[in-house]
C-alpha cells in the first residue's frame, strides 16, 4: 500500500490518500469456475471488461477473495483456465495502479504466485485501512459473522 511497510498474514493499518478524480475500486466472489467453463467464461469476459473499464480512474483495486471457485496452488503448478483474468491483473499492476488480494475461503491455498508473477500482494487476514481519513476493515469476510462460527 502507499504507506507503511507491507504485511501479508498480520493485521496492520495504512493511510492512502485517494487524489481527486481517482476511486478506490472492490470485487469479489467471482468464483471463476463454477458451476461451469461456460458460464465462467462469460463471467471472465466481463471481469476482464470492467478491469479495462476501471483502470482509467482507479487509485487502487481490492479484490475481496474468491476471485476463482477453487485455487490450489503448489510450488510450480497453478490451476489451470482463466489466463485473461491473471493477464488482464498482470496488465493494470504494471501500469502502476495497485491491485490487493485477500484471500476467501475459496482461494486459501495461495502461496506466492500473485505476489511474485503479477505484483500483487496477498492478504490472508482483514485489514483495517484508511482512505482519505475514513476507516475500512477491509477482507473476504467469510467466517467472520456470528453465523460463521
Amino acid at each position: 500500500m502507499q504507506s507503511g511497510t507491507l504485511q501479508t498474514s498480520n493485521l496492520y493499518f495504512c493511510n492512502m490518500n485517494i487524489p481527486k478524480g481517482k476511486k478506490v475500486y472492490f470485487a469479489s466472489d467471482n468464483h471463476l469456475g463454477a458451476p461451469n467453463i461456460e458460464k465462467s467464461k462469460v463471467r471472465e469476459k466481463q471481469f476482464v471488461a470492467w478491469l479495462d473499464k476501471v483502470k482509467d480512474d482507479a487509485a487502487a483495486i481490492y479484490l475481496l477473495g474468491d476471485l476463482f471457485d477453487v485455487w490450489i496452488e503448489y510450488k510450480r503448478v497453478i490451476p489451470r483456465g482463466f489466463v485473461r483474468v491473471l493477464g488482464k491483473l498482470a496488465e493494470v499492476a504494471d501500469s502502476g495502479i495497485p491491485i490487493y488480494f485477500f484471500v476467501g475461503n475459496h482461494d486459501m491455498w495461495m502461496q506466492d504466485y500473485f505476489e511474485t508473477e503479477l505484483g500483487i500482494p496477498v492478504f490472508f487476514e482483514p485489514q483495517k485501512l484508511e482512505f482519505n481519513g475514513k476507516s475500512f476493515f477491509i477482507g473476504h469476510g467469510d467466517g467472520l459473522g456470528p453465523s460463521d462460527k
